[in-house]
């Protein structure tokens, strides 16, 4: 989900609890700062001034009065409404642990909700959100993955779930990337037989991303640098057969028949039998 929508998203699950404008300036004044009594005000008078600090930019400050609600009238309405706007406040702030941890009690808490579904996919955004550099550890895609898949599966029919499809392709071509980057590294340096394994990963474990035609012309000049054509050409056929107009098949053509070679399926390595089930369709 945009920026975009997912404000419009939280202004819609406000625009029913907000207060008039002279209640909120009312208590606008008598609730300046974190002051500690908060208990002679009403849950909406507390609710109105997270909604104000959120509106003027303050994250952090609106996720703990909404958090007070929770604390001063738990398992009241309002106790459920400020716990999803805390979690929407966290989130909005960078504060991602502390987003997952208002989403999570909200699912735990009311998991039959309607906004159950917001909920699940604040804390997948909360994975996915840090998901910034290929060359970082990985855990945390595989957390987003396992988050939006919860969205996809729970809630298919809710407005989160096409967001949460689109985020979860990106998030698993993400982890493709990462075995790339490793699998060139190895690749440099001669060190074959280690970027062979981590380009065999993206041919049969990411087979759908973006990544794959490189990774079967990669798995060409490793196999080639070995000495192994059986491998070499039956990588160039499956590359030709399912990459053809790619410039990746253009290389791995030019690399086998400059060495007299061919694409062609051969051998019964690891390969052929991708060959035989991606082409002939020989699932068995």
């Amino acid at each position: 989900m945009s920026g975009d929508n997912l404000r419009l998203r939280t202004r819609t699950l406000l625009g029913g609890f907000l207060l008039s404008a002279t209640i909120l300036s009312a208590c606008g004044g008598a609730l300046s700062g974190r002051e500690p009594d908060l208990e002679v005000y009403t849950p909406e008078e507390i609710y109105s001034r997270g909604e104000y600090e959120l509106n003027r930019g303050k994250e952090d400050d609106a996720a703990y009065y909404f958090g007070e609600i929770e604390r001063l009238y738990p398992y009241s309405e309002w106790a459920k409404r400020g716990l999803i706007m805390q979690a929407y406040a966290h989130h909005r702030d960078g504060d991602y642990d502390n987003a997952r941890a208002a989403a999570q009690r909200f699912l735990d808490f009311y998991p039959a909700d309607q906004d159950a579904a917001y909920a699940s996919y604040l804390l997948a955004l909360s994975y996915y959100d840090q998901i910034d550099d290929v060359g970082r550890d990985q855990g945390l895609t595989f957390r987003a993955l396992q988050a939006l898949r919860v969205v996809i599966e729970r809630y298919p029919d809710s407005e989160y779930a096409r967001s949460a499809v689109l985020k979860f392709d990106l998030a698993f071509d993400h982890l493709a990337a990462k075995e790339m980057e490793i699998g060139r590294y190895y690749l440099k340096r001669g060190h074959y037989t280690a970027a062979i394994n981590r380009f065999r990963v993206v041919v049969e474990q990411f087979q759908t991303t973006s990544h794959t035609p490189e990774a079967l012309h990669r798995l060409v000049e490793c196999y080639l640098s070995l000495g192994l054509t059986d491998e070499a050409q039956t990588a160039g056929a499956i590359l030709g057969h399912n990459f053809r107009s790619t410039e990746w098949y253009t290389d791995s053509y030019a690399l086998l028949t400059g060495q007299g070679l061919e694409p062609s399926a051969l051998g019964d390595s690891w390969l052929a039998s991708v060959y035989r089930q991606v082409v002939r369709g020989e699932w068995l």
